[in-house]
């Protein structure tokens, strides 16, 4: 089908200088003098871009792997090894997590060989990196709103984002939250970029992201719930504004009566039929992108229905687990990112106050909406956190593009102090989090979390292997908690995962404190305890034992 309609419709709004296409009138950012020159702006962009990049990429494996990492890092092994991935919806996410870091192992396998995949294709670093690019391509997303929102804002809020340090800590983690704030922004910017110049290929694209956010967690329903909530009440909170009076006058010419409004939209889109025809596009585009995923790529197609069913399960799973009280997840943000916490206030009251920019008043509502609706639902964990860390990062940078437009160019100093100081205590947060105390449970984002004498008894498990019979070196794992051991043994041959004292004549005994009496009793003096324990998390501490006849000097 023809887009000439939409072409037609892009042309009778180009202005007559230069044939630029203007932006429609509800989303221009109104004070041109506080944008930047396109130079600049790029500059700062590339540089905010970079920081992020060093600190999402730095050693990401410093921290050990989390019990969630372990779980999905376990799939992933079977997927990759096996080619088997059937979506349960009983204890796990969606598969997106699992295909998109199954490229890189693909990849070296058929490059290199098997061999290759498991000694560099299957590392610590490369699924990380999977979750870390698209951290990172988050930042990007919200620069891509520089015309909606302005430059001083688009820059604010990529650099908030950039150092905080809740993203920089999830974004190294081996988990969905990553990928699903990509693809909920990814459907928000999209369909923004989709309205503002009305080419088809944004609303596949806005498909296409919705599909993915929905193939990667089960809580796509809230955010999408929110997102559709806060879209009319920012049109009806602008009507209210401008009926009010207290709108200028260039302000009141923007909104109409709602029938013309409607009209003209959909006039500026292409007409009725090329509407139509593109969302029936897009809507094949999200239906196969869905069924792709959640079939394992048609090899398990009860994985579709599950897909659905999975909302009896995490109905229940989120009033039984991680429940917390209403203001839990202020009260973290409140410790860990109180920086963003308050310039997203400073951005939403000015926005609420004098609602001129649409896409600024979207993000405040977006923010507030998807705080509330977290907070309502008993289940609650830090990693959630990530999903309001996005739109309040966005507000907050445009609390920056209002105080600017308070103080004015002479001032700007004052602005450049303010952005000095927020930065400054978001980064010193976020360097000693991730890169010293990753593992301090003192710190909201440390969630029972794997210590780092954890990488300590796998170095001990690895000498005595060498001394062995390398990866066929049998290990017995008798403590009824070890994840993430599995991963961490995934090239290891021979282990035994038992979850209670068993009969065992393996070089290599695991166990847990709590067992150091029965072990002893059971095996004697054929084992020499190494060390005194290694804790594992919070509550768990190891006990390594190995058959004295290589347990070395």
């Amino acid at each position: 089908m023809s887009t000439a309609s939409t072409k037609l419709s892009r042309k009778r709004r180009a202005k007559a200088k230069g044939g630029r296409i203007e932006q429609p009138a509800h989303l221009s950012q109104d004070s041109s003098e506080t944008d930047l020159s396109y130079r600049v702006w790029l500059i700062s962009a590339l540089s905010i871009m970079a920081v992020a990049g060093i600190l999402r990429l730095y050693d990401l494996p410093l921290v050990p792997f989390h019990h969630d990492e372990g779980v999905n890092g376990n799939f992933l092994v079977r997927l990759v090894r096996e080619g088997v991935y059937h979506y349960d919806p009983e204890n796990y996410h969606g598969p997106t997590l699992y295909y998109f870091s199954a490229i890189i192992p693909w990849t070296t396998k058929f490059l290199f060989g098997q061999q290759a995949q498991n000694l560099y294709g299957l590392t610590t670093f490369n699924l990380r990196l999977v979750t870390a690019l698209f951290g990172l391509a988050t930042i990007w997303l919200v620069l891509l709103l520089r015309r909606q929102m302005g430059s001083i804002a688009t820059l604010a809020g990529a650099a908030l984002l950039a150092v905080s340090p809740g993203a920089v800590y999830l974004s190294r983690y081996f988990i969905h939250e990553s990928l699903f704030v990509f693809f909920t922004l990814g459907v928000v910017v999209a369909f923004v970029k989709y309205w503002d110049d009305g080419h088809p290929i944004y609303l596949i694209l806005g498909a296409a992201s919705a599909a993915l956010l929905f193939a990667t967690k089960e809580t796509w329903i809230i955010s999408v719930g929110v997102l559709l909530i806060a879209l009319p009440a920012t049109h009806i909170y602008r009507r209210i504004w401008v009926a009010s009076g207290l709108a200028r006058r260039e302000h009141r010419a923007r909104i109409g009566p709602m029938g013309e409004w409607i009209r003209e939209t959909v006039e500026r889109l292409g007409g009725t039929s090329n509407l139509l025809f593109w969302f029936a596009i897009a809507l094949g585009v999200f239906v196969t992108i869905g069924v792709l995923f959640y079939s394992s790529f048609t090899t398990n197609w009860k994985g579709v229905a599950d897909s659905l069913n999975t909302f009896k399960v995490w109905s229940k799973t989120g009033k039984e687990a991680h429940v917390h009280s209403y203001v839990q997840y202020f009260q973290w943000l409140m410790q860990e990112e109180s920086p963003l916490l308050i310039m997203g206030a400073i951005g939403a009251i000015a926005v609420v106050l004098r609602p001129k920019n649409t896409m600024a008043l979207f993000c405040a509502l977006w923010a507030v909406g998807i705080l509330a609706a977290y907070s309502l639902v008993p289940y609650k964990t830090p990693w959630l956190a990530l999903n309001f860390i996005v739109p309040l990062a966005l507000i907050g940078g445009y609390g920056f593009q209002a105080i600017y437009e308070v103080v004015g160019r002479e001032f700007s100093r004052l602005l450049i102090l303010v952005a000095v100081v927020v930065l400054g205590i978001s980064s010193y947060q976020m360097i000693v989090l991730n890169f010293f105390k990753y593992d301090d449970d003192q710190y909201a984002y440390v969630y029972a979390h794997t210590r780092r004498e954890t990488l300590a008894l796998l170095d001990e498990i690895d000498k005595v292997a060498r001394r062995s019979s390398g990866v066929d070196t049998g290990i017995s794992i008798v403590s009824p908690d070890y994840w993430p051991l599995p991963w961490y043994f995934r090239n290891y041959k021979r282990v035994g995962y038992y979850g209670r004292i068993a009969a065992t004549s393996e070089p290599i005994i695991i166990a847990n404190e709590s067992q150091r009496d029965e072990v002893q009793a059971a095996f004697g003096e054929r084992y020499r305890l190494i060390d005194s324990k290694f804790p594992l998390r919070p509550g768990v501490d190891l006990l390594l034992f190995v058959r004295r006849d290589i347990a070395g000097p």
